[in-house]
């Protein structure tokens, strides 16, 4: 009759999966019953089977992240920025002063929590840029050595005429920085950890045997460690947040998760490989990029604002409207503004801010305003500013990546971008920055 197939595992960790199938032989001569069996080997099926249900997890778990994480910014921002005007006016020799201080880096403890959250489910604000990765290794590498000590050796090796990827600096120095880091804690009693940088040919790509692997030409960084290895059942967790096997007080465990939401922000990819006592191998592939000569005035334009942002002068003047619907959010922004020059109007959403616009008829300089808000979000009050205010100054100020909403607008259209949280430094000069532009 109709037999269910039967599925069993076997090797000495169960790694290997066979399928058994039974049927009836029709016609079969003699009085004996008699049957088929076809095993089938599912080694592979069933692997793949687990990747994507991993993967799944993680998009999941990503989602609900970020949408914690954005909210957290909020919170933050208000927090970081009047411990910033209270520290103004208590001094050192002020007893709240240390208080006030303990406070300030809470605050900015948990922003980098938020921000590695953020980066776990790729909703971070990424500042992409034209990069050499062999450039990129060797300024850290002074770091890198200092963190590794003395029983540690380290090798950095970089091929020639590397090709170049467009990604966040920082961010891909967080990615090194972390690997090494898990390296040595890898290797207590000493060992070799070594980075590589090579180009992936697409030929070369497509015989590789990595899930999920798309075809294409990749720059590849190689992390090597003869640390103690993990097992494979640590290897398919290693990228979910909150997972460590370090000690109490010792991880966050969001290392590798912060690593995992960089890479794949950045179009990349990231693959381990381990063996117990032996050591580990993470493998992340970056997409290549070949940027056409508008871009390269574009990215000199930026180098110059970015020397102007960093400008020790924070004083500014001028007319600004501070569009945010978070009281708190709101009230430091206004306060931070004018306590640096500006004049600030003040509205909690998009049509509020429409109505402030028409009463003050060509004497605003600059629109600063939240994304998220009721009634009208910020994208939409653009989008009505530039139907009679084609040249106005904006910035949006969000917890959410730029990327989220630039596709809802032109190609040429040009606003500033102010990652929540910030502080009253930040604000005061992107405002200026924008103005200068």
């Amino acid at each position: 009759g109709n037999v269910a197939p039967i599925e069993i595992t076997l090797g000495a960790n169960n790694e290997y999966t066979r399928r058994i199938f039974m049927s009836p032989l029709a016609g079969a001569k003699g009085a004996r019953e008699a049957a088929v069996l076809y095993v089938l080997d599912a080694t592979e099926q069933k692997r793949l089977e687990a990747r994507f249900a991993q993967s799944n997890k993680m998009e999941a778990v990503g989602t609900l992240a970020g949408g914690i994480a954005h909210d957290f910014n909020n919170v933050l921002t208000a927090i970081i920025g009047f411990s910033e005007f209270l520290l103004q006016s208590h001094k050192p020799g002020d007893p709240a002063h240390r208080d006030l201080l303990s406070i300030k880096s809470s605050a900015s403890r948990a922003a980098g929590l938020v921000s590695k959250l953020l980066a776990f489910s790729r909703q971070q604000t990424l500042q992409n840029e034209v990069l050499q990765l062999g450039e990129v290794v060797s300024e850290i590498t002074p770091l890198m050595k200092k963190t590794l000590g003395e029983k540690i050796d380290l090798k950095v090796l970089t091929e020639r005429d590397l090709w170049l990827v467009k990604t966040d600096k920082s961010q891909i120095d967080r990615v090194i920085v972390n690997l090494v880091v898990n390296a040595r804690d890898a290797m207590p009693e000493g060992g070799n950890l070594t980075i590589r940088t090579r180009n992936i040919t697409e030929r070369e790509c497509q015989k590789m045997d990595h899930f999920g692997l798309a075809i294409g030409e990749y720059v590849l960084i190689e992390v090597v460690d003869t640390g103690t290895g993990m097992s494979a059942e640590v290897l398919n967790k290693i990228f979910e947040p909150f997972f460590t096997t370090k000690g109490v007080g010792k991880g966050t465990g969001l290392g590798l998760a912060t690593v995992y939401g960089i890479v794949k922000q950045s179009g990349g990819f990231i693959f381990p490989e381990s063996t117990v006592g032996k050591g580990t191998t993470f493998r992340v592939f970056l997409p290549r990029y070949v940027p056409d000569a508008e871009e390269e005035a574009a990215i000199q334009q930026k180098q110059a604002r970015k020397e102007l942002r960093h400008a020790p002068d924070v004083t500014g003047s001028g007319r600004v409207l501070l569009v945010e619907d978070e009281d708190g959010v709101r009230s430091f922004a206004v306060r931070a503004l004018r306590s640096r020059g500006f004049e600030v109007l003040e509205a909690t959403n998009g049509a509020e801010a429409l109505d402030v616009i028409a009463a003050n008829e060509g004497k605003l300089d600059i629109v600063v305003s939240d994304v998220v808000m009721p009634e009208l979000d910020g994208p939409a009050l653009l989008r009505e500013l530039r139907k009679t205010h084609p040249d106005l100054k904006f910035v949006f100020m969000s917890g959410y990546p730029n990327d989220a909403f630039r596709a809802g607008f032109d190609a040429q259209e040009k606003y500033g971008f102010l990652p929540k949280p910030f502080s009253l430094a930040e604000l005061v000069g992107k405002v200026k920055e924008e103005l200068a532009g």
